[in-house]
């Protein structure tokens, strides 16, 4: 299949992920504008933040039985709820809505995030594809391309209400592009009548590399500009750079892990991409320079940018057909606790230890998808 028709093939599923790229992009580069708007410190907004991640978990866990009731509109009907719900802290001003505004933005994240990831699987498996580093990259791009567009906005003397507003049209135009005529995803619910297959060990093990693999993006997403501005004395300007690199690497690095993926046995590509994502923290942790972490989080988002979408679909091929929508959704909710625990750990290490011992802890953290990727592997029938 030539790479249009797989975009073509795809374009459902791939347009979710670009939705919410494009959201998430948009949120973390609007945010000090909706501090301000807000009128609160940074523990406050951290305070104010600390509900999203626990709606998105709680829709997840609700996910697979939304899912079947929506039936083939369920991945456009809940990234269209993203968006609507993207558009709400913008138009906040009162603190105590912010936290609502923001927990329906993440209820709607958690339900897209596992119908999404359940799709790309679907697909994979009806036609022999592999997609998911190439709907894994379309997420970068889509972060990258929201936080640069709204940089854009928020120069041209934008608020917050009309930036976020204006995302959202986006948002809802993917939702659009992501309705196809027979997009039900079966198997995301238990049957009945107790035949239900046991999910085994599979999305555990699968979901374990899915967690490491975000935990590992989320200490360069939030704290690579803090650690160049403050460890290495960068100017505000050099530490916006560093999560805008590691977004655009990841972005590349997942195009080229689609060529390989076919090519390369994926088990292997799970040791080397924790490898090369290891040095590449190490070398962040021990550079002298904003160049010298560049450096580091360049390797480490091309080391990284393969292990979540690999483990996804590993999950997909190893589980039976009948429980593979269950199997992917659990891996996706424990997936997903990677950026739930990331910032209190990665925080609580770098108030300890310092930002560079963060980034070797991130290091170490990644090297244990060595002990996991043969485990996986065993799991084959």
């Amino acid at each position: 299949m030539s790479a249009l028709s797989t975009l073509a093939y795809s374009r459902p599923a791939v347009a979710a992920f670009g939705a919410m790229g494009v959201l998430w992009g948009s949120f973390a580069a609007v945010l000090p504008d909706l501090k301000a708007q807000l009128g609160v410190d940074e523990t406050q907004l951290g305070l104010l933040l600390f509900f999203t991640p626990l709606a998105a978990i709680s829709a997840m866990l609700a996910a697979p039985i939304l899912g079947s009731l929506m039936g083939r509109v369920a991945l456009p009907l809940t990234v269209a709820l993203m968006a609507l719900g993207f558009a709400l802290p913008g138009q906040v001003h009162v603190i105590w809505l912010f936290p609502l505004a923001m927990a329906c933005a993440g209820a709607a994240t958690g339900l897209t995030d596992v119908l999404m990831n359940a799709r790309v699987a679907a697909m994979e498996n009806a036609r022999g594809l592999h997609l998911m580093n190439l709907a894994h990259a379309v997420y970068s791009f889509g972060y990258a391309g929201g936080a640069i567009l709204t940089g854009i906005l928020r120069g041209a003397g934008w608020g917050p209400g009309w930036v976020m507003a204006t995302m959202a049209g986006l948002g809802l135009l993917c939702a659009l592009l992501s309705v196809e005529a027979d997009g039900r995803i079966e198997g995301l619910r238990k049957p009945k009548d107790g035949s239900a297959l046991p999910l085994g060990l599979v999305p555990v093990i699968g979901g374990g590399i899915v967690l490491i693999a975000f935990m590992t993006e989320n200490a360069a997403e939030n704290w690579s500009a803090l650690h160049i501005e403050k460890t290495l004395g960068g100017s505000p300007e050099e530490g916006a750079l560093g999560p805008a690199m590691l977004a655009l690497t990841m972005g590349f690095a997942r195009l080229g892990g689609q060529w390989l993926t076919g090519r390369v046995d994926p088990y292997t590509l799970l040791r080397a991409g924790a490898l090369v994502a290891g040095i590449g923290a190490f070398i962040a942790s021990q550079a002298g320079s904003p160049a010298g972490a560049y450096l580091g989080f360049f390797v480490m988002g091309i080391g990284a940018s393969v292990l979540a979408p690999t483990a996804f679909s590993l999950v997909g091929q190893l589980s039976d057909p009948k429980a593979r929508a269950r199997a992917v959704a659990r891996a996706t909710l424990l997936g997903y606790l990677g950026y739930f625990f990331g910032p209190p750990v990665l925080g609580l290490i770098a108030g300890t230890f310092g930002l560079r011992m963060a980034f070797v802890w991130a290091a170490v953290l990644v090297c244990v998808v060595f002990l996991l990727a043969p485990l996986l592997a065993r799991q084959r029938t």
